[in-house]
């Protein structure tokens, strides 16, 4: 990755008049703005269906789309919406441009896609017949899932009838007639989230920009992936994980993380070729251009917890794949564009399978004055090839970062930065720059960094349920001072 710099700004967080952020004239806005502000990359989070506490990285499938990025107004320009339907969902979300409300999403956006969708010849369409053959791996699989599950009323797969639940071979037959039009219905909903994906795409990068994606290492229980493949993961004979993914204790939670996702069963991976994996990052290459792997240290080693524990108490430390499973890809994809997720606690094993995959890993600057352990993060430790953030989704915005500090951090903080107390309140801005002017090849800054914004503005907060993934940005952030701003920074270090 050659010196450049990009902008973290998911999907969802963008301005929209339908209570999330979408495929629409916002994010082609988006696009423009990163193109005059000489950026070369513009960072999202994983763009599957949400599920579980409305995360990104617990969805219902590892390769859909989320039908709710779906450019309504693009559905009404081609006669599968009335300017009326558009507008109804417009007034649902009035009170609320600032926070995404999931549940009023569901219940709205859904019944005025399904009236696109009777509306719509899109079989007729010859991408359509393209779009069966590209996704025929998983396709079927997941409108299968989704249409079954609406049958249950939203039960997850291991509380439905026993028949259907273990893909009895009748059973599927007899549900996938029951359920045809469902299946349909959500064929309609992925054929038109890639078409409008690709679109914008093509956009971005015939702008010069590359989009960087996302992906969890794990996949949630609640899911068409684990439904339909049980066999790679570590499942008893009744469908439970006999283990669920998380972390230790450390800085973002004294008590650990309990995520809960299955975790995998390597042997059988590594039996396969590591089909399922090539397959799921063959999808990521056609929808990013680089492709950030979250928790990349599990694959070097994995923390099990036993299923049903509230905390990760009881959890050990088990041997992942490691550098096998790059090899495979090398061999079945070639050379991959990957940003491995390394933060946090890092052994000597793992920093190892870092630099023999030649993968840049990550720093995050505001962990560089964290006095409770050693770390990496400041910029005189960094490597050219690293890829440098401020913060991240999962950290506080800089502002609310730097007024929370304990004194013992503030004080080096103050000194490192060299911060006067006017540069205080402007700290935001010190922090880009030294993050911009560092030796690593590829900087990103969070929107809300560049807004200077508090952490009303934060994306996720780790171990916590309820107020996540909801922020977004007004419609009028991005001005035309902040975009030469932007730019001049991004020229004086270089990175244009």
């Amino acid at each position: 990755m050659k010196r450049a710099s990009g902008i973290l700004l998911p999907i969802a967080s963008l301005p929209s008049p339908y209570g999330i952020g979408t495929l629409s004239k916002c994010a082609y806005d988006f696009v423009d703005f990163l193109q005059r502000a000489g950026q070369k990359y513009w960072q999202i989070l994983p763009l599957g269906p949400t599920g579980y506490g409305d995360s990104p990285y617990q969805s219902f499938s590892t390769f859909a789309g989320n039908p709710y990025f779906i450019d309504l107004d693009r559905l009404a320009e081609e006669g599968l919406l009335t300017e009326e339907e558009c507008r109804e969902c417009e007034r649902t979300t009035e009170g609320k441009e600032d926070t995404i409300d999931y549940e009023l999403l569901y219940q709205t956006r859904f019944p005025v896609l399904k009236k696109a969708y009777e509306r719509s010849s899109f079989r007729d369409q010859k991408e359509y017949g393209e779009f069966l053959e590209e996704n025929r791996e998983w396709l079927d699989n997941y409108c299968l899932y989704m249409a079954v599950k609406n049958h249950f009323e939203g039960k997850s797969w291991n509380e439905w009838e026993e028949e259907i639940r273990l893909r009895k071979p009748q059973a599927i037959n007899k549900y996938k007639e029951l359920l045809k039009e469902e299946m349909e219905f959500y064929r309609f909903q992925q054929f038109y989230f890639q078409k409008q994906w690709y679109e914008l795409k093509k956009y971005a990068n015939d702008a010069g920009v590359e989009i960087i994606g996302d992906i969890p290492i794990y996949v949630a229980f609640d899911s068409a992936d684990t439904w339909a493949d049980p066999e790679l993961f570590q499942f008893d004979e009744n469908g439970i994980p006999t283990g669920v993914a998380g972390c230790p204790p450390d800085g973002f939670s004294a008590i650990g993380q309990v995520w809960g996702n299955p975790l995998y069963r390597w042997d059988y991976h590594k039996e396969t070729g590591y089909e399922w994996w090539i397959r799921r990052i063959r999808r990521c290459l056609k929808l990013y251009d680089v492709i950030r792997v979250d928790h990349f240290r599990g694959f070097d080693e994995y923390f099990s917890i036993p299923y049903g524990q509230d905390t990760a108490a009881g959890g050990h430390w088990v041997k992942g794949p490691g550098l096998d499973l790059f090899h495979a890809l090398k061999e079945k994809l070639g050379e991959v564009k990957i940003i491995a997720e390394d933060l946090g606690f890092l052994t000597d094993t793992v920093i190892r399978l870092v630099k023999d995959t030649g993968y840049p890993g990550m720093k995050v600057l505001e962990f560089g004055f964290d006095s409770r352990e050693e770390s990496n993060y400041l910029p005189y430790t960094y490597t050219q090839n690293c890829v440098a953030y401020t913060g991240t989704h999962d950290n506080q915005t800089v502002v609310g970062w730097f007024k929370s500090l304990p004194p013992v951090d503030y004080q080096m903080a103050v000194k490192y930065l060299d911060l006067s107390k006017e540069d205080e309140k402007q700290i935001h801005w010190k922090m880009i720059r030294t993050v911009l002017g560092s030796v690593a090849d590829t900087a990103i800054i969070p929107i809300q960094d560049y807004l200077g914004l508090d952490d009303s503005a934060r994306i996720n907060t780790p171990s916590s349920l309820g107020g996540n993934w909801v922020w977004r940005m007004k419609e009028d952030a991005l001005t035309e001072e902040l975009e030469k701003k932007i730019k001049e920074l991004t020229e004086v270090y270089g990175r244009c």
